[in-house]
């Protein structure tokens, strides 16, 4: 084979030769832009958004009493027209426990209604938690096998979802508030639900 034969097969060689190595740099470099420049990869998004809450049936907390009443079950009409926010939660959270002075806080908000869905939790539980820190919901339904929250898209909880009156969903925390979270985050969607826009 002659010497310009061998020169093209040559230069294959090397092109497949440095083949990974211009792949690895170029995978890097997509890496390194989403790193600085995509998207925050602690936010995961919400497929709910935009869209008609799932419907709510579920029983109540047993035990649970407000002014010698037992609280209301957790359905549709506990939040039917009205700008509600809705809170995944468990005893056995231990991020649940850390939002918790956040969400009787929330309850004193006029503007909104604070409803809770108690997540696999035993209803003991349940009870000696919310009698320990306090009762902030006006209602709470009960959710033992988490079939509310597959329906609402919980990926964990702590999760709370603002519901707007018109039954859509406007907005999703992941995880607990925090002081930032609330006023960055929370409290300009509560002005936007109420303004409409």
């Amino acid at each position: 084979m002659s010497d310009a034969a061998q020169a093209p097969h040559g230069k294959r060689r090397l092109l497949v030769a440095f083949l990974p190595f211009i792949l690895f740099i170029s995978l890097a470099g997509v890496f390194y832009y989403q790193l600085e420049f995509g998207r925050d990869s602690s936010e995961i998004p919400s497929v709910l958004i935009g869209s008609q809450a799932p419907s709510l049936d579920l029983p109540p907390l047993d035990g649970l009493s407000v002014n010698g009443a037992q609280l209301p079950a957790l359905n549709d009409a506990a939040i039917a027209g009205k700008l509600a926010l809705v809170n995944v939660f468990a005893s056995w959270c231990v991020p649940c426990r850390q939002e918790h002075p956040f969400m009787l806080e929330l309850a004193r908000d006029p503007r909104v209604v604070l409803v809770g869905i108690n997540y696999k939790d035993k209803n003991e539980n349940a009870l000696k938690f919310l009698g320990e820190l306090g009762n902030p919901y006006a209602a709470i339904g009960v959710d033992p096998v988490g079939k509310a929250a597959i329906d609402w898209g919980v990926y964990g909880i702590p999760e709370t979802f603002l519901v707007a009156p018109d039954g859509t969903i406007v907005f999703k925390q992941i995880g607990p508030f925090t002081e930032e979270s609330l006023r960055d985050k929370l409290m300009p969607e509560i002005e936007k639900a109420q303004t409409g826009s």
